[in-house]
């Protein structure tokens, strides 16, 4: 039996979803595509027709066109400032919800999402889709194996100019709150690690087409010991990172260097005498499951996996909102210029 499903937001972000979608078989024959909404009509048109969804209601009304098609889910797609009325919507009239990052624009609204969920016996999940490729998943191997020994320090470089026009430009602390929240949420993931403080400097760099916060240079101390350090920037013309960061992992026994696409390297400590020992190369191993490796099709088939097994998805709200604190600590701290503690129960 097949889950009945209304998208919500059909800007260019809803094409990726479609698309993920359509490209897998499992995702076709488990989930029907009975319903999109836009607050612009001609858009949710437009969108129907591009993807061959002909048969679909359309409306700008959530809550109309869930009653009208017995909707099981609803993938949310808005921007981030229309995403708790939506989710709330949704889940008051008993549908399960696949959101967009981030899974709220502030803690309270994401702890009120949460306790709804509950209410409502309901999945509520966030697609952090940059969990499900085989860089991350493989990083995550390498340390769950104690291929490096125990972690203690993360580092992550991003930079990237992207010209995106829309709602990203004007947005306020765009950089922490749209993008970097994808390497945080995916260093927590790979490091096991909890996160506990942060210390952040925020800035608008000359040049930056953006409104607000196109750059940030964060520090968290994690669990054990552990740092983790962010430097990014999204007004970065010129030779890019990758849209993943540049990682290095900092180990007891070695470290690991991933460029963000396709360049891996591990090395452990040599024996060479004198001052440095010098090192050795070691291969890092392949991700656990080639079906957790396709971004958003991967992500998108744990949601209704999770819906019809009754199983916790990976990336439920309740464990994203931690990756969601580290997001509004660094907020916090680049406003106050002060270090913050991090804590899901004291924000």
């Amino acid at each position: 039996m097949t889950t009945r499903a209304v998208l919500c937001g059909c800007g260019a972000m809803a094409k990726g979803w479609l698309r993920a979608l359509q490209s897998s078989s499992e995702l076709r024959n488990e989930v029907e595509v009975v319903g999109l909404v836009d607050l612009d009509l001609s858009v949710a048109r437009a969108l129907a027709s591009e993807f061959g969804l002909d048969e679909v209601v359309v409306g700008t009304d959530l809550a109309s066109v869930i009653e009208a098609t017995q909707a099981d889910m609803v993938f949310d797609v808005v921007v981030p400032s229309a995403r708790s009325a939506v989710v709330s919507t949704a889940l008051r009239l008993g549908c399960h919800v696949l959101s967009e990052k981030p899974l709220a624009a502030s803690m309270n609204e994401a702890k009120a999402l949460l306790a709804l969920a509950m209410e409502m016996r309901r999945v509520h999940a966030v697609v952090q889709n940059r969990r499900f490729i085989s860089g991350i998943r493989r990083l995550r191997r390498a340390v769950e194996d104690g291929l490096i020994g125990e972690v203690s320090g993360i580092h992550c470089d991003f930079f990237i100019g992207p010209h995106f026009g829309g709602f990203r430009e004007a947005m306020d602390n765009v950089l922490l709150l749209d993008m970097a929240i994808h390497t945080f949420d995916a260093a927590r993931f790979v490091s096991g690690k909890l996160p506990l403080s942060v210390y952040c400097v925020e800035t608008n760099p000359a040049g930056s087409w953006y409104a607000h916060g196109a750059s940030a240079n964060a520090i968290f101390k994690l669990s054990g010991d552990a740092v983790f350090t962010y430097r990014g920037s999204w007004c970065a013309e010129g030779r890019r990172t990758s849209w993943e960061s540049a990682w290095r992992l900092v180990g007891s026994k070695g470290m690991i260097t991933w460029d963000g696409e396709d360049s891996f390297e591990a090395t452990v400590a040599g024996d060479e005498p004198g001052l440095l020992r010098g090192h050795q190369t070691v291969p890092v191993p392949l991700a656990p499951d080639e079906d957790e490796t396709h971004g958003h099709a991967s992500v998108l088939t744990d949601f209704v996996d999770a819906v019809k097994s009754g199983r916790k998805p990976e990336t439920a709200s309740d464990d994203n909102i931690k990756s969601l604190s580290m997001v509004f600590g660094a907020i916090e701290s680049a406003r106050t210029g002060l270090p913050v503690s991090i804590s899901v129960e004291g924000h």
